[in-house]
């Protein structure tokens, strides 16, 4: 996640959160939008951009919106572009088992393929059936299937190479043959020989 804000992640096109935003403007609180749009060199404007986004309540989700969207213009989240460009090229490694559990859940939210293929395989586990699968991710159910297949095939391929690990550690017993076998004559110390005569 990007924030340290608890939320619940928005649907695919959902924008009710723009009603609750700090920035939106009403007849007893007007906001230039022009602010959100500073130079760089205008730290007066980035500061007061930043301010009114500090006491938003939907911040969290407006960097979502940005990052998600691919928005990198303006102040977004309270975070200046240059801010947003360490996140942006870092999104598609995100991975939130909140979002993932979302889609479980059936709603329709922006996942990254990290976070689809946690579906899938949540899916597998908890027997989603393939037709509520390709519902949930947008796909064909044939899609699904396969999945599903892949899945087996790897916890398939992971039961067997755990078991030849497990039989490479372990010692071979030996043989009852060799454990029969009598031991070798000890050859008897310098001092049992004797004398010769």
């Amino acid at each position: 996640m990007h924030s340290t804000e608890n939320q619940t992640p928005r649907t695919l096109g959902d924008l009710t959160w723009h009603d609750s935003a700090a920035c939106r403007s009403t007849t007893h609180h007007q906001v230039d939008p022009e602010i959100f749009f500073p130079e760089p060199d205008e730290m007066d404007r980035i500061r007061a951009a930043k301010a009114l986004c500090a006491q938003c309540p939907v911040r969290a989700t407006c960097l979502d919106a940005a990052l998600e969207n691919g928005d990198r213009d303006g102040i977004r989240g309270g975070m200046t572009e240059e801010e947003r460009d360490p996140l942006h090229r870092k999104l598609h490694r995100r991975f939130d088992y909140a979002r993932v559990n979302e889609v479980l859940a059936g709603r329709d939210i922006h996942l990254t393929q990290a976070e689809r293929d946690a579906v899938v395989i949540a899916a597998y586990h908890a027997e989603v059936p393939a037709e509520r699968l390709a519902w949930l991710l947008k796909f064909t159910e044939e899609h699904a299937e396969k999945l599903y297949r892949n899945i087996r095939r790897e916890i398939r391929n992971r039961a067997v190479d755990q078991k030849k690990k497990a039989n490479k550690g372990k010692k071979k017993p030996k043989s009852p043959a060799k454990e029969l076998k009598a031991p070798a004559a000890e050859t008897p110390a310098r001092d049992d020989l004797g004398t010769a005569a």
